[in-house]
């Protein structure tokens, strides 16, 4: 009897001996996880993310979550009776639904966050971009047809202060980030685009990983023409693409690249509509979604075996590109 309990167990020792390169890897790293998509909606996907994160700490990383709140600001926005507007792919952000932004991101989802991840242990902090100067902004104008546009109150990042997080980090506490920033300039309150902040963060933070959830399993090849998803690029070989991304896209990826240009080590775009997906990616041999990485130290683009990418990891970490269907 003994000997039949050893035998069915020994699949969940294969897979915690799989996941002991990565725990190496990572342990002690700071890792920043942009929190959307339908993760943010599902109960279930909303319950295994925290369950994920706190998984993270304990075993030895140091998780930072930023967060938006897409489908939450626009419900709020119809209760309040104010239309959603999107110009240059952004939110169109007057006075008046600067308050309801705000509202929801540090009142609404930020606490519900918060108290997701405090239902396994005493480590989820919530703090805004506002607080200790941990975002700092301006206005921000987008160009249509090459004249800039006003958008109200929508911020471009201007400065990074990590003092708050790394406070945290070190109390072994979770920060959770909502993307609000103050300005300097007009002292207004801007809504920042998320993935944008939770890339400055990473870079900021010198993060080994930037993790963007979304709703789908990647950066295809060739969208719509073919589902297969490009399971590894360069941050030159991204830079070639981002033209012809979609609009929804388009800031992941632009956060994605400016993370691995400014010392983040790898930058990864995965599906948060599978159930922990974070780990997946973190903890196994195939990993998940689409991984960009820095170029060459000589400024080539690459055409190696992605393991030279990263020297400390086990080669395992040779990811092929892979088809996966959408769902």
């Amino acid at each position: 009897m003994t000997a039949t309990r050893k035998h069915t167990a020994l699949p969940k020792a294969q897979i915690l001996i799989e996941a002991l390169p990565w725990l190496t890897r990572h342990h002690g790293k700071t890792v920043v996880i942009k929190f959307g998509g339908n993760a943010m909606v599902n109960e279930e996907l909303k319950n295994a993310f925290a369950q994920d994160v706190v998984f993270l700490r304990h075993a030895g990383l140091k998780p930072v979550v930023v967060h938006g709140g897409g489908p939450q600001i626009s419900a709020a926005l119809d209760r309040h009776g104010i239309v959603s507007e999107f110009k240059a792919g952004l939110r169109v952000t007057t006075e008046d639904a600067m308050d309801v932004v705000r509202m929801v991101l540090a009142g609404q989802v930020q606490r519900e966050l918060v108290g997701l991840l405090n239902r396994h242990g005493p480590f989820a902090v919530g703090l805004t971009g506002e607080d200790a100067h941990t975002i700092t902004a301006t206005r921000h104008r987008p160009e249509i047809d090459g004249e800039p546009v006003d958008i109200g109150r929508v911020g471009e990042i201007t400065e990074i202060d990590t003092g708050a997080i790394e406070a945290l980090l070190a109390d072994g506490r979770i920060p959770v980030v909502s993307s609000i920033a103050r300005s300097q300039d007009d002292h207004h309150v801007y809504n920042v685009n998320a993935d944008t902040a939770a890339a400055a963060l990473a870079a900021a933070l010198d993060a080994e990983t930037l993790m963007v959830l979304t709703d789908v399993e990647g950066l295809y090849e060739d969208w719509p023409n073919s589902d297969e998803v490009i399971s590894r690029l360069t941050a030159s070989q991204l830079e070639k693409l981002l033209p012809e991304l979609s609009s929804g896209m388009v800031p992941k990826m632009e956060g994605c690249l400016h993370a691995v240009r400014n010392g983040v080590t790898t930058a990864r775009v995965i599906d948060g509509r599978v159930q922990h997906s974070i780990l997946l990616e973190i903890f196994t041999d195939e990993g998940i979604g689409t991984m960009v990485v820095p170029d060459e130290p000589d400024g080539t683009d690459g055409g190696h075996d992605p393991s030279e990418a990263e020297a400390d990891t086990v080669a395992a970490q040779d990811r092929t590109p892979h088809a996966q269907g959408e769902s």
